[in-house]
């Protein structure tokens, strides 16, 4: 029997991103996807126009319903959509003890469109503090929490740090970009890891969502978590080469993929 990993997040109608793509990663990863919407976009490739949340109270009944009769292995948090998300988030992470979880702070879109109020960012952190497996902010978002002005390596290591202190969640900052290279830090809350790669010249669509998906999926399979971000980071590197052009704005990622 397959095991069955769970999805809360946002509902792209393009795919590119949110529930539809972690569904995707998961199935890709041989596992079996479910979702939670925590909120509705109108977006299209190039653009997220508008989100929709939905009530908190609908997000915290979409998981007891499926609680009730699914056991979940693991758990991946998206975008939440709203403030009013933050605490049946929060119950959702605390009730789903001893299994893997990342939470991936998606914080505004590439278009600039807020998928959680910016004043509430920090009681998000507080909120959710030592109940994940990892954090996976990009290079603003973890600016964002951190509230530090990542331009290097070092930044980045410092930020990692900050974020882990005040959150016991280890963190991944992903998208450090130098010269001639990408470089994602993972902080364990011991040791820095890096994770590099050639830059692709192509601004793809849904990667963070894809990379914390896999990530989770990874975890799951039995993997520590240094070698189960390495494994994601690859992937995504892959996937990233493979996006394909559906509208005029970003690439999306393209299924099927060949996972090691």
């Amino acid at each position: 029997m397959k095991k069955i990993l769970l999805s809360i997040a946002g509902f792209d109608p393009c795919s590119g991103a949110g529930v539809l793509l972690d569904l995707k990663v998961f199935q890709q990863l041989n596992f079996q996807g479910m979702g939670i919407l925590t909120s509705i976009t109108a977006q299209n490739t190039k653009e997220v126009k508008n989100v929709y949340c939905l009530p908190p109270g609908l997000l915290w009944d979409q998981y007891k319903t499926l609680q009730k009769d699914i056991s979940f292995s693991g758990i991946k948090v998206g975008m939440i959509g709203s403030k009013n998300n933050i605490q049946a988030i929060s119950k959702i992470l605390s009730c789903s003890r001893n299994i893997p979880k990342i939470v991936d702070t998606a914080f505004r879109s590439s278009s600039g469109t807020w998928l959680l109020e910016k004043e509430f960012i920090q009681h998000y952190m507080t909120e959710i503090s030592g109940q994940a497996s990892l954090l996976t902010p990009n290079i603003e978002e973890a600016s964002m929490i951190s509230r530090i002005r990542i331009k290097n390596l070092k930044d980045m290591k410092e930020a990692a740090k900050n974020i882990y202190f005040n959150t016991k969640i280890p963190c991944l900052i992903k998208g450090g970009n130098f010269k001639a290279e990408v470089v994602d830090l993972l902080y364990d809350g011991k040791e820095f890891y890096t994770f590099k790669k050639d830059k692709i010249k192509k601004n793809v669509h849904g990667t963070g969502c894809f990379l914390s998906s896999s990530i989770l999926c990874y975890l799951v399979k039995g993997n520590p978590l240094k070698k189960a971000c390495l494994l994601a980071t690859q992937f995504t590197h892959q996937a990233i080469k493979k996006a394909i052009q559906i509208g005029s704005g970003q690439p999306i990622i393209s299924f099927p993929l060949t996972a090691d």
